[in-house]
């Protein structure tokens, strides 16, 4: 009896651990990508990206954010393409290889360029 309430409780402390593991991901303010990239431009699609030769050379210079709503609908980009329904795309004047495996927060839809 004694042992399943401490299986149970180890198995919490590792559950509890994994939680914290998802909260240490390195955060990065969209306003500080775009003073050390240049204001991006949206992308949008019109071709499967395999085929879009202006994608892919953008993708090969680590140029592209990807923009992906939350579920608690607050916006935050990753640097890469991730196709995936509902995001948006935007493409930098400069590489973003700086802010690899970090999670942009504080998307400022201002500071993108309009044409």
């Amino acid at each position: 009896m004694l042992e399943a309430k401490i299986i149970s409780s180890s198995q919490q402390l590792n559950r509890s651990t994994s939680a914290v593991k998802l909260l240490k991901v390195k955060t990065a303010r969209f306003a500080d990508v775009v003073e050390t990239a240049g204001r991006p431009e949206v992308y949008t699609l019109w071709q499967e990206p395999a085929q879009d030769r202006h994608l892919q050379s953008e993708i090969k210079n680590n140029r592209v954010m990807t923009i992906k709503k939350s579920e608690t609908g607050s916006e935050f980009g990753m640097v890469g393409f991730k196709e995936q329904k509902g995001a948006s795309y935007l493409i930098f004047p400069k590489s973003l290889k700086r802010f690899e495996n970090e999670r942009i927060v504080g998307i400022n839809w201002d500071l993108v360029k309009t044409k």
